[in-house]
């Protein structure tokens, strides 16, 4: 987790400083920063600009955001640019003395529970968490969601089944993947004639509820071939046919893969900038040795030095994972799906 730590006084750029160590040694990327013109030849970043602005720059490039000095200084900092809980990152408080560690903002989705829990722990202070589902100790689908790396396909059904669980009511769930660990109190497993229920899964053509809630991870990788200059709607359209054939959500391709000879294809960056997912690319020695029953091409082996792009890049970048959708091709662009290995778990 990307951290920025700011303090405000020389009580608080001693703390600051103390859990800056301590969030490095468990893993955690920290930069501590100052905003006082009285801490001066003191190991911190100081900010010149207002703290608001200051605070814009830490919500467009860190995870979290931890404030050490008074609650009321980080509400008024942080609350032009509060925007959803999908996106705004961690805000955690903690007083200059260390007593309290307050989960201000994105106590789930973005981690604040756990980062003041963390803090609290290491530096023996109170960590203070307020969502509903915590402090009545209920199951949160955000955080199983988050702890799972499954995608949310609707904020306010998330919400209907948080406020459904917190009031005594039950919440189907089923999942097209393995599961391990307990279900919690007020899930009714693998039961579909209930109003509203949870759907762990990759195939929107699955409602089994009234209202259903997917979940959907991010486990599909898109195996892309494609010869050059190529049109961005090609890749675009054939990628769209392949989701259809298989009732595919978008969101469950967590990225594309292709041979390293098309690592700059203009169209083929271009798409995966619109989808917003990464693009892994491997030379055809390594392709080759990706172990698989492909699809052959005498063609692609005379141009790339591999008899199949799509397919084992797809089967290379998940690691290992099973083919889901074979290789189809037209106007000069192949695709193909390979799913990792995956399941989900109760705590």
């Amino acid at each position: 987790m990307e951290i920025g730590i700011i303090c405000f006084t020389m009580n608080g750029y001693v703390l600051a400083e103390e859990t800056d160590r301590l969030l490095k040694k468990s893993g955690h990327r920290t930069e501590v920063f100052a905003k006082s013109r009285y801490l001066r030849d003191v190991d911190a970043i100081p900010v010149k600009d207002s703290l608001k602005l200051w605070t814009k720059k830490m919500f467009e490039t860190k995870d979290a955001i931890l404030f050490i000095g008074a609650s009321g200084i980080a509400v008024r900092a942080i609350a032009p640019y509060v925007e959803d809980k999908k996106y705004d990152p961690a805000v955690v408080v903690m007083d200059e003395r260390g007593k309290f560690c307050i989960s201000l903002l994105s106590g789930h989705l973005g981690g604040a529970n756990e980062l003041a829990e963390t803090v609290g722990k290491e530096l023996g202070a109170i960590p203070v968490v307020t969502t509903a589902t915590d402090v009545n100790g209920r199951f949160a689908v955000d955080v199983f969601a988050k702890k799972n790396r499954l995608y949310i396909s609707n904020m306010s059904l998330a919400k209907e089944v948080s406020a459904k669980l917190l009031h005594g009511g039950t919440v189907g769930f089923i999942s097209e993947l393995p599961v391990t660990g307990q279900a919690p109190e007020g899930l009714v497993i693998n039961q579909e004639d209930m109003e509203l229920g949870i759907y762990v899964g990759v195939h929107y053509h699955r409602q089994p509820f009234e209202q259903t809630l997917w979940l959907i991870p991010r486990s599909i990788t898109a195996g892309i071939g494609c010869r050059k200059d190529v049109s961005t709607e090609q890749i675009e359209e054939l990628f769209e046919e392949a989701c259809q054939i298989n009732g595919l959500f978008h969101e469950a391709v967590a990225q594309a893969a292709t041979i390293n000879l098309k690592k700059e294809e203009p169209a083929l960056r271009e798409f995966c900038q619109e989808m917003g997912i990464p693009l892994s690319v491997y030379t055809a020695e390594e392709l080759l040795k990706t172990e698989g029953d492909f699809s052959a091409s005498d063609f692609v082996q005379s141009v790339t030095g591999v008899d199949n792009v799509c397919e084992r890049s797809a089967v290379k970048a998940s690691g290992g994972g099973k083919i889901i959708q074979k290789k189809i091709g037209r106007n000069g662009v192949t695709v193909a799906f390979a799913m990792e290995e995956w399941s989900v778990e109760f705590e």
